[in-house]
């Protein structure tokens, strides 16, 4: 199961005790993937239809504790959820404050009545049923991406503006005609997770993260340590060459003695770093004197190279 699917048995699991807030989340779930419709006898029918079994299994979950609608009002199938008792539709439809004639376009499937997502807890509710609808999530080790797929600007607005009442930050973009609110940052996608109420979720992400971060830093130490070896292996075939120049035109017993005794040590100890060379040295010597005879003997080197 992939991840995103992950957060999904998780949220289609977590039941509110107060009625308020799972009539918030009906009406999330109805807002985002629900029709009312007539019958062949004019009646009035509330359905659901969704790819994901958990969004029918978690609203005939919620239309039972909360309205006591049972089998022998409503038809369940593996994707899809009929009231067909016209009663009990009028009932649900003016809990979830939704007229009759819902929706007339898609444009009518806007957004749900603030009045049911006033208190905080209702707001989380409600967003838990926009995710089981119409959420989305990328594997995390690849890249973190959360979305949601909106019909209509009005609805992903009102979703972006609740996502922000709890601190997070979300925008909102374009896409084959729908109107998609989305996150990039692992840090707010962990926080909508634990405002969602997906805490198992949250903490597999947070290793993940954890993880991935670990990985990243010890790339980063060894591609600096890898180009710190690079540098230190050019500069001292380039010191070397300079000093075999040296010793070819020249010899080596032309030169003072501290340069003398560098340039053998160079030759003797082809990899060693400017502060291991220094301590070869009788008496040793810093990283800077180290530099400073190497730098003389380069000055020379070009000079012959110049003649």
């Amino acid at each position: 199961m992939s991840f995103s699917g992950e957060v999904k048995e998780e949220l289609a699991a977590h039941i509110d005790s107060s009625r308020h807030c799972q009539i918030a989340e009906l009406a999330a779930i109805f807002c985002y993937n629900g029709k009312v419709v007539r019958d062949n006898g004019g009646k009035l029918q509330l359905s659901i239809q969704a790819e994901n079994e958990q969004v029918i299994r978690k609203s005939f979950t919620l239309l039972v504790k909360s309205f006591k609608i049972g089998t022998d009002m409503a038809e369940k199938a593996a994707c899809f959820l009929r009231i067909r008792d016209e009663r009990q539709v009028n009932k649900l439809l003016q809990a979830l404050k939704l007229p009759q004639t819902w929706p007339e376009a898609e444009e009518g499937r806007s957004v749900v009545n603030p009045l049911l997502i006033k208190n905080a807890c209702c707001r989380r509710a409600f967003l838990r049923g926009v995710y089981l609808t119409s959420g989305s999530m990328s594997d995390p080790e690849k890249s973190y991406h959360l979305e949601f797929v909106c019909a209509a600007k009005p609805q992903a607005r009102q979703l972006q503006e609740i996502i922000r009442d709890f601190g997070i930050e979300a925008r909102i973009i374009v896409r084959k005609n729908h109107f998609i609110v989305y996150m990039k940052e692992g840090a707010g996608i962990v926080d909508l997770l634990n405002v969602m109420g997906a805490h198992v979720s949250l903490m597999n992400l947070e290793n993940l993260r954890i993880v991935k971060e670990m990985r990243n830093s010890i790339n980063r130490r060894v591609n600096c340590e890898t180009a710190n070896i690079t540098k230190t292996v050019n500069a001292a075939s380039k010191q070397i060459e300079d000093i075999l120049l040296i010793q070819k035109t020249q010899g080596l017993g032309s030169l003072p003695e501290k340069l003398r005794e560098i340039a053998g040590a160079r030759l003797d100890y082809p990899d060693a770093t400017l502060g291991e060379l220094g301590q070869y040295l009788d008496p040793p010597v810093g990283k800077s004197g180290v530099n400073h005879r190497l730098r003389k003997l380069n000055e020379l080197a070009e000079e012959l190279r110049g003649k």
